[in-house]
């Protein structure tokens, strides 16, 4: 059943993330301003919830729902901010060092390559 919060709270938090680019596309704007505020609400929510769960009783489901589905679907940036967080609260600060710059590194790589798989594709069709 975890898998069914984790999908309604995903597809929640990205029909919110949409709501967020619809309403701030209307201004044309050339910087990403709308995947910011949801990646900074995103991250205050997470925070929130994380502090919630440790600090009283958060069930699983809504742990699935709320953390892992909606935070996910509306910024994985969050999941990622957290966890370095953690790292480098916990004297890890290498690690959340090498977390951060791995993270961003393969991640451009990575939209490099799907990028040009992309094309690749595309032009051989």
């Amino acid at each position: 059943m975890d898998w069914a919060w984790v999908f309604l709270g995903g597809g929640f938090g990205s029909m919110c993330r949409y709501g967020i680019a619809l309403g701030l596309n209307r201004y044309e704007l050339t910087f990403p301003l709308a995947t910011l505020c949801a990646n900074i609400v995103s991250c205050i929510l997470l925070g929130f919830l994380v502090s919630w769960s440790l600090k009283s009783s958060l069930s699983p489901s809504m742990k699935w729902f709320l953390m892992v589905g909606f935070c996910g679907g509306f910024s994985t940036f969050s999941t990622f901010s957290n966890e370095t967080f953690h790292l480098l609260q916990g004297g890890e600060v290498l690690y959340g060092i090498l977390n951060i710059f791995i993270s961003i590194l393969v991640c451009l790589v990575a939209i490099g390559a799907g990028i040009y798989f992309g094309h690749l594709w595309l032009s051989n069709s």
